[in-house]
């Protein structure tokens, strides 16, 4: 099998060593492969001058999966938009049809002292994102920059989806939810934006076809409150990408560190791109402090989901399960005054734990 990896920016190669090295432990007869290393983000841009070089997007067109560290940096926020590390990222998803992004927020009983939230709020949270990707405000058109009649400047973007592009995303969401708990709570703005009134329309249409899964509707600004209130009364969220792209990070902190989140981008044969839901940190790159378990736990989201392996996907999460309750933590993830692991060491915990 072919993989692709895609360390890109800041604590990206890092991260992605950590994760291939997992890999190689995994290695067997029945499990056999090889893995391609090519740049991205603002990697892409120093070698190629493009964040998303035709050498990357050739070899990310005949990989069977793809890991992705991070992308960006302060050394690229002058560069025109076109050129900036983000539109790699963007792109690639555009072009290999990831429309599918799927971000759980899971919270491990170890870290329950990591979150700001109480306890009680949050023990036994398992939420699953659906997000909407390659559609939406991010990639509508006309947008633009102008001035207006008296010369004053103005910004403006497109909010826009076609039922085709609704209806796709909800039947993914739909059948994890029939995976899951059979809830499911789609979140949009139709009080307010026709987009999202055809939004809702139509994930009413789709429902028809799951009548074994509840379905309720939300506004996302109570699915913001509801999240820090009661985020346990979610299972499935579904929603668009603007909207899914700021929960999908709220939802993160209420497990304590966005270091330990992984993410799924998929297209609609179950080909995808896997990357942990934080940036690239450039602050810290280089230093051997970064949280390198949700790259890993993104490794683990390509064997079950892209690679068919969720027998081997069990097994790395119970790895990365045995590491917490043994006690050994990040920066990101620690108690003040408990003593911490690098990134190198916490990867060579999971894999003594493999």
């Amino acid at each position: 099998m072919k993989i692709l990896a895609l360390p890109g920016d800041g604590i990206g190669p890092e991260i992605i060593k950590q994760a291939i090295l997992v890999l190689e432990k995994l290695r067997a007869k029945d499990f056999n492969f090889e893995v391609t290393t090519m740049p991205i983000g603002g990697a892409g841009y120093d070698s190629h001058g493009d964040p998303l070089p035709q050498t990357t997007l050739q070899e990310a067109k005949k990989a069977e999966a793809i890991l992705l560290g991070a992308v960006g940096g302060p050394n690229y926020d002058n560069l025109p938009r076109s050129l900036r590390p983000e539109q790699g990222l963007l792109r690639i998803r555009k072009e290999l049809g990831l429309f599918a992004n799927l971000r759980p927020a899971v919270i491990h009983s170890e870290l329950l002292g990591a979150s700001t939230l109480k306890t009680s709020v949050i023990e036994g949270l398992d939420i699953m994102i659906v997000r909407e990707l390659t559609g939406d405000i991010y990639f509508g058109k006309p947008r633009g920059r102008r001035s207006t009649g008296s010369g004053e400047r103005e910004g403006f973007d497109t909010m826009q989806y076609r039922e085709s592009e609704v209806v796709r995303i909800a039947n993914v969401a739909f059948q994890i939810a029939q995976k899951r708990s059979f809830k499911l709570c789609s979140v949009d703005k139709a009080n307010v934006l026709d987009t999202s009134i055809l939004w809702r329309e139509v994930v009413d249409e789709v429902s028809r076809d799951y009548p074994d899964v509840s379905l309720s509707h939300m506004y996302v600004d109570n699915a913001g409150m509801q999240l820090l209130k009661n985020p346990r009364q979610f299972d499935v969220i579904l929603t668009g990408n603007i909207f899914g792209d700021i929960l999908s990070d709220q939802a993160s902190m209420l497990t304590g560190s966005i270091g330990m989140l992984p993410s799924a981008s998929l297209d609609h044969s179950g080909k995808g791109l896997f990357e942990p839901v934080h940036g690239s940190a450039p602050d810290i790159a280089g230093t051997d402090r970064a949280n390198p378990l949700a790259t890993i736990l993104s490794l683990a989201m390509m064997l079950r989901y892209s690679l068919n392996r969720s027998d081997l996907a069990s097994r790395l999460e119970g790895a990365v399960g045995q590491v917490l309750a043994d006690g050994y933590r990040t920066e990101d993830i620690t108690e003040d005054g408990k003593e911490t692991v690098g990134t190198s060491l916490m990867g060579e915990l999971v894999r003594k734990a493999l």
